[in-house]
């Protein structure tokens, strides 16, 4: 039950943000739009207003804004899709990725806001002692600031951490400061059996509900998960790393795992699916937001757009290899989950 209710949360809290950007920038550019949708298939709830539908949908794994004039083929009034120039066709289609990136922000950042902290690596001063470590059997303890480390003066945590890190299973001093006192102590940073890195056992201070903070630490965070996400595919198209995709059977497992180790994993988790979604969309596959973005690029260099129904084969032979392939994912997700009787 717990996985259910948990990966409901996500994938509508996902489609409504991918969604609600289109919306949101259609309606500021003037589109018309006739439905904002969660979901696929019959409709279970509706309700009018003005020119929009809005309507709760049986297939929770996807949504759609239907624009007026969207279909090239319908493109009459002022408010169609279609009669809008092709700068603000782009921002409409960019948008639903956009959210997704946003969304990401906002979730690290909440994180970082009201469950772990924001990181103060400006500062030597010592944020938690792990017990058992090298530091905790030295004597530091919370609160002391770290001068020098084997001889060298430290600034800020990154140049303390990376002094630690060079100096595995070797003897260095560290002189720090407490209560206004100069003290030396000796130690041996233990190796890092992965990394090969010395460690001590000690993590920098956090700050608790400072919100520019969080937010710039949601930033670097998404940043960081983006040029991974990027990464990867760029490996996985060049052949130097085998493709690992998950569909959403696979994905409900994920969810259903983490939600169990609590709140802030599932909040991290719902991050990463995010950027994976709004980066996917952005790809130049037909019938994804990308091959779109793409015709649009087209049309801007040609000064005219491609014929119309070119451009909708392409979609529609993409949308239909989409299916096959989601049908192929899942068919491997159960498997491998051994979920089949």
């Amino acid at each position: 039950m717990l996985t259910l209710v948990a990966a409901i949360v996500i994938f509508g809290l996902l489609i409504f943000f991918h969604e609600l950007g289109h919306f949101l920038v259609a309606k500021r550019l003037g589109v018309g739009v006739t439905e904002f949708a969660i979901g696929f298939g019959p409709r279970l709830l509706g309700r009018q207003s003005g020119e929009t539908t809005y309507s709760l949908r049986a297939f929770p794994l996807g949504g759609f804004v239907r624009l007026v004039g969207e279909n090239p083929e319908d493109s009459k009034g002022e408010d169609s899709f279609q009669n809008k120039p092709v700068w603000a066709r782009f921002l409409v289609i960019a948008a639903g990725s956009a959210m997704n990136f946003l969304l990401a922000v906002l979730l690290f950042s909440l994180i970082y806001f009201a469950f772990l902290g924001v990181p103060l690596f400006s500062s030597t001063e010592i944020g938690v002692v792990q017990p058992g470590g090298r530091a905790s059997e030295a004597g530091l303890l919370q609160g002391d600031r770290i001068i020098s480390i084997a001889g060298e003066r430290v600034d800020d945590w990154e140049e303390l951490v990376s002094l630690i890190h060079v100096h595995p299973e070797q003897e260095i001093v560290v002189e720090f400061e407490r209560q206004g006192e100069i003290s030396l102590v000796a130690l041996v940073p233990l190796r890092d059996t992965q990394t090969g890195e010395g460690r001590i056992g000690i993590q920098a201070q956090t700050r608790m509900f400072s919100p520019l903070l969080s937010i710039s630490a949601g930033l670097q965070h998404t940043f960081w998960f983006i040029q991974l996400f990027v990464n990867s595919i760029i490996q996985m198209v060049t052949g130097s790393a085998a493709p690992d995709v998950v569909g959403p059977v696979g994905i409900i497992q994920i969810v259903g795992e983490v939600a169990r180790t609590g709140v802030v994993n599932l909040m991290s988790l719902a991050a990463i699916i995010s950027l994976n979604l709004g980066i996917l969309n952005l790809l130049p596959i037909p019938a994804l937001d990308g091959s779109r973005l793409v015709f649009l690029l087209v049309e801007g260099m040609r000064g005219r757009p491609v014929d119309p129904q070119k451009e909708s084969f392409v979609h529609f032979v993409g949308f239909t290899v989409l299916i096959l392939l989601m049908i192929v994912i899942a068919y491997r997700d159960l498997t491998r989950l051994d979920l089949f009787f």
